[in-house]
């Protein structure tokens, strides 16, 4: 990946760009008036671009980048606000205090809501393997203004962690996490938001498996939760008890730890 500057820069977005690609360990080029796709053609690797408002990540090849922002997490927010409920709180049973990992973290719209749920005194991280997209949303959850303090709060709470989910589950105490979740709805044809769809180019999808389920399992103090796809064998390959929700395209999957003692 290369760092550039947005098409209207100036000293201090120069200096900003200069200063994330040393973070990253990347090459900083100059714009010169160029467009992302003509810097593309002579240096071919995908391309972050400092803005004043956001850093926007454009893969080679495509003409739309890939940007931070919350996504459902706003409107999810303020149904919970309003005293309605949310079918990944219900299924985690989150509460104030409690303890989450999103081992899938994407956009972090999940853990956005797991955020507030939880509140100041408790605490969610969420696991991404690619390191520039990892970059771009821990960025995007310290900026991004919602409007609202408590929304913000949340989203600042939120710890981001770079690396593969099964590498560091395996680094984790034995049941120091009360709720591990999982998303693999990546791999899945339904994606509908624009945002999500450019996300699909830079996740990186480990998929389940009995291992990163095992480790799962350890860590978890309370309970692992699914997000897939309605149809997925996954539920019953892993022994998952569905939540089943009419109409959904999805579905949520739950193994309680202590129905397993």
């Amino acid at each position: 990946m290369i760092v550039t500057t947005a098409g209207r820069t100036d000293e201090h977005m120069i200096a900003r760009a200069k200063a994330i690609a040393a973070e990253l360990g990347t090459e900083f080029i100059p714009r010169k008036k160029r467009s992302v796709s003509k810097i593309q053609e002579q240096i071919k690797n995908d391309c972050l671009v400092v803005g004043k408002e956001r850093l926007e990540l454009f893969q080679i090849g495509e003409t739309e980048p890939f940007f931070f922002h919350p996504n459902s997490a706003m409107f999810r927010i303020k149904r919970l606000m309003n005293g309605e409920r949310d079918p990944l709180i219900d299924a985690a049973q989150l509460h104030e205090g409690m303890s989450f990992l999103d081992c899938t973290l994407g956009l972090g719209s999940d853990s956005i809501v797991a955020s507030f749920a939880v509140g100041d005194k408790g605490s969610v991280s969420g696991i991404e393997a690619r390191q520039e997209l990892s970059y771009l949303v821990k960025k995007g959850l310290q900026t991004w203004d919602s409007g609202n303090e408590l929304i913000n709060r949340a989203m600042g709470r939120i710890h981001v962690i770079e690396g593969y989910s099964l590498d560091i589950l395996k680094e984790m105490g034995e049941n120091s996490i009360d709720c591990v979740y999982f998303d693999p709805m990546f791999d899945e044809s339904i994606l509908e938001s624009d945002g999500i769809r450019s996300l699909t180019n830079f996740a990186v999808y480990e998929g389940l498996s009995d291992e990163l389920m095992a480790h799962a399992k350890r860590v978890a103090r309370k309970r692992i939760i699914l997000k897939d796809h309605f149809r997925s064998t996954r539920f019953k390959e892993y022994g998952f008890r569905v939540s089943v929700r009419k109409t959904a395209k999805f579905h949520f999957g739950i193994i309680e730890k202590d129905r397993e003692a």
